[in-house]
């Protein structure tokens, strides 16, 4: 055995995706150390605790995972229920982060601040596949590695609410009014909303989730105001596939944001793009422009930015990433989800050679790995980690098997033109797909803000507010 593959893998971030890459690792013999920057398992999805995901669990539990805990004598929930974020923290993510097999080789409060290679910067070539990585941390720390799986996520990095993928003018000084996507407003965040006038800005199921708690905030509470902008002329993108979609939450989020909206209890501003924000007397004006070029003034008492998230890439400054110049996914996976191009069912299963870069055993998993594109789902994180694993292990016919069975959304691409006018956003239904395709879509594997009655039943877009109905 050569001294780089006696070396750890190094999974950044605990989440559901990094927790699960470190199960994989387990079962391959591998040793790993997974590095978290918060202070528990699924830092990031407590922070949307109070939301409930329209995926029911059987999507949301990798098999690695589940065999685990299984072993161990877990008692799982029941698979066709829909969790909440907290839920799927205390039921799933902290019993699996306790297990014998993988307590020892986790590490909180532990931020990766750089990768690089002992003695290469991104130039040097010589030697290269044959010397470590070398992982820096926010203390100074320096971890070798044989090969590093960053599932550090995209939730710390949302995008602005300028049109152009730049602030807009004033943003940054207006931050006291912004809230980060998924606010708790019937819970914890209650008072800040209450009694007020609040725009949402998004096209997503993060938005859709938002504006459905602020209207029952207002039928709760006089004086509680709801505007929803969007860029798109049309909210028909943001409703969904509703009796098309494959899970039933899903569906039913789009048509019961129609309803509020369609009742006047959210009043929708189309063609929206966020020019500047202006403080006014302990409220803030936004300024818009128009598709036509014209200017409005709207004076609100917060804005909720649920406008998407973009990758961080930063800490592989020295590393060498083959970057699509405009998803900011792998080259080589970037076409397969692009939102511009991609119908609903048409993302391909992929794994570990679409999510290769000319930097050998460096591999960014999860929501991370899909840049700007709103689509991903746990279940595809899933597999992306359990083919890069079983490359890592030497087993290539096992990394190059993927396999993807997701729920279609009964929607089409997330940003296409605004030609389609049908109650499905879509046009005419395409025809069925190839069995193993699907497109997702989710923070975490999508949410719904509120539990709906249902017998039956699978985590942000981008680039300011270019998600359409397939984002999350």
């Amino acid at each position: 055995m050569s001294t780089l593959t006696q070396l750890p893998v190094v999974v950044i971030g605990a989440g559901p995706v990094g927790l699960a890459a470190a199960a994989h690792l387990h079962e391959r013999g591998i040793a790993f150390t997974v590095l978290e920057a918060g202070d528990t398992p699924g830092a990031a999805v407590r922070q949307w605790g109070h939301v409930r995901v329209f995926s029911p669990w059987r999507y949301n539990i990798d098999p690695a995972a589940r065999r685990l805990l299984d072993d161990a004598g877990w008692v799982a929930p029941d698979i066709e229920a829909l969790p909440t974020g907290a839920e799927l923290v205390t039921a799933y993510l902290q019993p699996l982060a306790e297990l014998p097999a993988l307590k020892p080789h986790l590490r909180y409060g532990t931020r990766v601040e750089a990768i690089s290679r002992p003695g290469l910067d991104r130039l040097r070539t010589a030697g290269r596949d044959t010397t470590p990585f070398l992982v820096r941390l926010a203390d100074g720390e320096e971890i070798l590695a044989r090969a590093v799986v960053d599932a550090s996520g995209t939730w710390g990095n949302p995008n602005v609410l300028g049109a152009s993928g730049l602030p807009a003018r004033g943003e940054r000084d207006a931050t006291r009014y912004l809230e980060h996507a998924l606010p708790d407003v019937l819970g914890g965040d209650r008072d800040r909303f209450a009694g007020r006038h609040t725009l949402v800005v998004g096209a997503g199921h993060s938005a859709a989730n938002t504006l459905l708690s602020l209207a029952e905030l207002a039928a709760e509470q006089p004086g509680t105001e709801v505007t929803w902008a969007i860029r798109s002329s049309s909210p028909a993108r943001s409703y969904g596939g509703g009796d098309a979609d494959a899970l039933p939450a899903r569906g039913a989020l789009g048509s019961r944001l129609r309803t509020h909206v369609d009742a006047g209890r959210i009043r929708l501003l189309t063609g929206f793009s966020v020019h500047a924000l202006t403080p006014t007397d302990d409220r803030v004006t936004v300024l818009v422009r128009h598709a036509d070029g014209s200017e409005e003034a709207v004076t609100v008492d917060r804005i909720v930015a649920a406008t998407g998230f973009r990758p961080d890439h930063s800490i592989a400054a020295e590393l060498r990433l083959d970057l699509d110049p405009v998803m900011g996914a792998t080259r080589a996976l970037a076409p397969l989800i692009d939102p511009n191009e991609h119908s609903c069912g048409t993302v391909p299963p992929h794994g570990v050679d679409e999510l290769s870069h000319p930097e050998p055993g460096y591999y960014a998993v999860g929501m991370k790995s899909y840049g700007r594109a709103p689509t991903f789902l746990m279940a595809t994180g899933y597999e992306q980690v359990r083919s890069v694993v079983a490359a890592l292990a030497g087993d290539w016919r096992a990394a190059r098997d993927v396999q993807l069975d997701l729920p279609e959304t009964g929607v089409c691409n997330s940003n296409p033109d605004d030609s389609a006018t049908s109650d499905s956003c879509c046009g005419p239904a395409p025809d069925a797909e190839p069995a193993a395709r699907g497109l997702a879509t989710g923070v975490s594997g999508g949410l719904l803000a509120a539990p709906l009655q249902l017998v039956t039943l699978d985590t942000a877009p981008a680039g300011g507010q270019a998600g359409g109905c397939c984002g999350s």
